[in-house]
């Protein structure tokens, strides 16, 4: 999309700006270093005292350094980043008391939408989620979560790929156990004697979970379910401009689903995790996460779970990826995830009852104290658009806490409208590569086939699929006397997504150089999803030893 190349400059401030962004001004000016970006960070305040400006100024900042984002978008007010800014009365005062000269700007913006219908579709496939997430998003019990997990390991034992919410279904079904008659063909019988391998699977409890994928359905959930799923490498790019391209997930409708929204963003730092290789210090971050609403992935959590995605916060900085947390408040983040995140940005609070003045303490002492300021005083006393911030020095140690006015956005403040959003969609560098979802051939088709008597045999389906013969079987075997295993997680559709399966760390280690030549060999349509099968993702796979 055509934009302008003018950004908004802070002359009669000092500062490297290449090294730096400007956040905002009080008795010193408050800069942000790339350079501990991706020691992550949080912004808090209630509703209407600016939040969503002081995300916008920092996407802003990032993308400005080159530094791709990708941020939630619950009321759409942050799409306007898309557009060039107006030089509105109160921003141009705002900008000359701060002695900045404002030079509207856009950024180069990316939507997307679980739902497909203001943005690209994003889908991951069924066994990609995992049977851990899944059954947060399910809001299953422990029984029911075990069940998941055996329906999961059948999958893995047949070579059955799970894809699509009606390839769940159908498995779940086939694992129940039946009563046959002494002369009766169970063409399923492999199936529920595998399942049945693993403890008792009781049709109540079956039904239970059927009945919850049900609830999801209705809520849309299935969307997100299929082919073709997500590559994360479409989220980490630059424009022309060498810009970092503004990646914007459209969940107005989303978070009429909460779980379906906290359980999509940690799916997504988790991929993050574990595709992204290490990197250690950058001079700027590969890219930034912003996740509003951040309260809604901590609630009802089980400590099993807060455990991963405290462990995920704490590492993924080392594969370069800073996370950015946004509530209301700073006691809605654990103490121990909030302990990871270094730089701070606190708007006004409102401290009306005796809760809300325990929360207002609670977030003045997560603040490296300044003499000069009574932080809990001012939280309550902050205007629109000023905050307490505190960044990370050079030493990677917390600032004092300062009294600061954030500078104004450079693109649109406020929503974006209907016929912007689609020129932009229209001009994106992946229109036409999500916008069909792909029905392939997965555990439903195979398992109606076994029932119709048309299916081959198990051995016959290992060699079709590319797992049984040949040179991939022999890997297969290789990668299974490796890891332990030489089960498979269903089957590749491209040779892309070999590349993407099979270059992560732990395979970049043992077998690294002979699966990327094996990724270039083959190409086309495959057999199995090796590395999916060595690391489903790192939530899950940590969470099934």
């Amino acid at each position: 999309m055509a934009k302008t190349t003018a950004t908004a400059t802070a002359a009669p401030i000092s500062g490297d700006t290449d090294k730096q962004i400007f956040i905002g001004k009080g008795e010193q000016p408050a800069w942000l270093t790339l350079a501990l970006g991706n020691r992550h960070g949080l912004v808090t305040g209630a509703t209407g005292t600016g939040k969503t400006v002081s995300l916008q100024v920092m996407a802003e900042g990032f993308a400005r350094a080159g530094v791709p984002v990708f941020a939630s978008d619950i009321k759409g007010d942050l799409s306007g980043i898309a557009e060039v800014g107006e030089g509105k009365d109160f921003i141009l005062k705002r900008a000359q008391e701060m002695g900045l000269t404002f030079q509207p700007d856009q950024f180069s913006t990316v939507f997307w939408d679980v739902f497909g219908e203001q943005g690209h579709p994003v889908r991951a496939t069924v066994s990609e989620m995992g049977p851990l997430l899944l059954a947060r998003l399910l809001d299953l019990n422990d029984v029911q979560e075990g069940v998941l997990n055996v329906a999961f390991r059948v999958a893995d034992e047949n070579g059955l790929t799970l894809l699509d919410m009606k390839d769940l279904r159908s498995l779940l079904d086939a694992i129940v156990p039946k009563a046959v008659k002494k002369d009766e063909f169970d063409p399923l019988a492999e199936i529920r004697a595998s399942a049945s391998s693993f403890g008792n699977v009781s049709k109540a409890t079956v039904g239970t979970i059927q009945r919850q994928l049900l609830v999801l359905e209705n809520q849309g959930g299935e969307k997100f379910f299929g082919e073709p799923a997500l590559e994360l490498k479409d989220f980490i790019r630059t424009d022309r401009d060498g810009r970092g391209m503004v990646n914007i997930l459209v969940a107005d409708k989303l978070m009429a689903s909460p779980r379906l929204y906290a359980t999509f963003l940690l799916w997504l730092l988790s991929e993050l995790f574990e595709e992204l290789p290490e990197v250690g210090d950058l001079p700027k971050p590969k890219l930034v996460f912003f996740f509003d609403e951040a309260h809604l992935l901590f609630n009802d959590a089980p400590k099993a779970l807060m455990d991963k995605i405290e462990q995920v916060v704490r590492l993924i900085r080392s594969k370069g990826v800073g996370v950015y947390f946004v509530t209301q408040n700073p006691i809605d983040v654990p103490d121990r995830v909030l302990a990871q995140l270094g730089n701070r940005v606190q708007h006004a609070l409102r401290a009306f009852t005796p809760r809300d003045q325990k929360a207002v303490a609670a977030a003045a002492e997560t603040f490296r104290a300044n003499p000069k300021l009574d932080t809990a005083k001012a939280i309550t006393e902050l205007g629109k658009g000023e905050a307490l911030v505190s960044f990370l020095e050079g030493n990677g140690t917390p600032s004092i806490v300062e009294r600061v006015m954030v500078r104004p956005p450079v693109a649109r403040i406020g929503p974006i409208t209907p016929d912007e959003r689609k020129a932009i969609i229209n001009a994106s560098p992946v229109k036409g590569k999500y916008d069909t979802a792909v029905d392939s051939e997965s555990a439903y088709e195979i398992l109606q086939k076994r029932i119709a008597g048309t299916a081959a045999t198990p051995a016959d389906a290992g060699q079709a699929n590319g797992g049984g013969g040949g040179f991939l079987g022999t890997l297969g075997g290789i990668i299974g006397s490796i890891f332990g295993t030489g089960t498979r997680r269903g089957r590749l559709t491209t040779g892309q997504v070999i590349a993407r399966s099979v270059t992560r760390t732990v395979t970049n280690k043992v077998v690294g150089g002979i699966v990327a030549n094996v990724g270039k060999q083959i190409g086309g349509s495959l057999g199995s999803t090796i590395g999916r099968e060595i690391v489903r993702g790192t939530l899950g796979g940590i969470m099934k030893r």
